[in-house]
């Protein structure tokens, strides 16, 4: 599992930055250049949404614990 969320993670972040990419090269094609940019943007919100529904399966087949920050004493 800890395979799965830090590959998801790295998609997210390479995705991200294909888009920054895209938009500082905004100048030169226009249309073309935003369509990439928007592409890649919403690969990015679509890797988010499966990276928490993963982890929200994972939760409720007992594969992951939440244990919470320790109280002081």
């Amino acid at each position: 599992m800890t395979y799965l969320v830090t590959i998801a993670f790295l998609a997210i972040l390479a995705s991200l930055g294909a888009a920054l990419f895209y938009m500082m090269r905004g100048g030169q094609k226009g249309n073309e250049t935003s369509r990439k940019m928007a592409r890649a943007l919403g690969l990015r919100v679509g890797l988010s949404i499966l990276l928490f529904a993963c982890i929200l399966i994972a939760w409720s087949l007992g594969y992951i614990h939440p244990t919470g920050i320790p109280q002081g004493r």
